[in-house]
């Protein structure tokens, strides 16, 4: 997925170095700030998933102000794009334990990006969990099916604000 996401970014494929600073660039910025778990005690268990990641993705501006106005500044905007990848699967996954009531489960530097959202979806404080290397695959297919969904309704609405040098979060 993360090869796939350099590609559709900056236009051409990865080299095996761009690649492995790509990803470790984004492992290290995994971790979202402890105050954002109060965004989450605000929702209820029964509020939309998607209105909750949402919210979380947005309220991150509030956690980055040095990316606040990323202007033409090229280097602002890879940086809000690897905190972005970094953080979606934290966010995600603390969407889904927080709608079913379970514990938050923190992101581990030594997995890769599939096999962490993996983890931190379904591992449990209260017992070891060993990756699937199954569902890592498909995780990554599915992201990557979802990274170039084409231009629809809400890719456009995006490209729209972005545009307009709005913040990125």
């Amino acid at each position: 997925f993360l090869e796939v996401s350099y590609l559709l970014i900056y236009g051409e494929p990865p080299t095996k170095i761009e690649l492995r600073n790509f990803e470790d660039e984004i492992k290290k910025v995994t971790l979202i700030h402890e105050d954002m778990k109060k965004f989450f005690d605000a929702f209820t268990s029964n509020t939309h998933p998607m209105t909750i990641f949402s919210t979380l993705i947005f309220a991150l501006s509030g956690f980055y102000l040095d990316t606040y106005d990323t202007g033409e500044s090229s280097d602002l905007v890879d940086i809000t794009i690897r905190r972005l990848l970094a953080k979606s699967p934290t966010i995600a996954s603390w969407t889904l334990k927080h709608i079913n009531g379970d514990p938050y489960m923190y992101p581990q530097s030594g997995l890769n990006y599939c096999d962490n959202l993996q983890y931190m979806l379904f591992a449990s404080p209260k017992k070891d969990y060993e990756i699937n290397p199954l569902i890592s695959r498909a995780l990554d297919k599915l992201l990557i099916l979802h990274a170039d969904h084409e231009q629809n309704c809400s890719t456009s609405a995006v490209r729209m604000v972005g545009s307009s040098h709005v913040n990125l979060y």
